[in-house]
């Protein structure tokens, strides 16, 4: 079994309803359980900044499956909560980024891990450093951007 962050984001149709019920798919996801799950964080988009506040948390899997199989479970989800890849940081109505992958780097043209942004991204990293502070990522690249946690 390998450990593996997925990032998880929306803010398009009930963003808080789509999160919420990507953690259930994630858990159902075969040879793989959800170990932990971050609060809800409320973000400003990054980008194009003419959209709706992002809902965003991050999932702690074991899995049994290959990263690229993982990344192509992960985009079939996204494809039933009707994600379109309309324009680069478009609204969406979910997101999933697979972060880590147990300690595999990876560069091919699909799948880049440890994902390349993450480390910019405080709607990623604060949620992540929740459920694994000892990950040891800094927030320090993330200075100014606007994230709060949800009740």
């Amino acid at each position: 079994m390998t450990v593996a962050y997925v990032g998880i984001g929306s803010n398009l149709d009930d963003p808080r309803a789509q999160v919420l019920q990507a953690f259930d798919e994630l858990d159902g996801l075969p040879h793989t359980r959800v170990v932990r799950k971050s609060s809800l964080y409320r973000s400003a988009p990054i980008g194009y900044a003419e959209q709706p506040a992002f809902v965003n948390a991050v999932a702690q899997l074991e899995t049994g499956l290959p990263a690229e199989r993982l990344l192509a479970e992960l985009q079939a989800i996204e494809a039933r909560h009707g994600r379109r890849r309309s324009f680069p940081n478009a609204p969406r109505t979910l997101d999933l980024d697979l972060l880590l992958f147990g300690n595999l780097e990876l560069d091919s043209s699909s799948l880049k891990i440890p994902h390349p942004r993450m480390h910019e991204r405080a709607f990623v990293l604060e949620p992540l450093l929740e459920i694994s502070p000892e990950l040891g990522y800094s927030l320090e690249a993330c200075a100014g951007q606007q994230i709060e946690r949800m009740d």
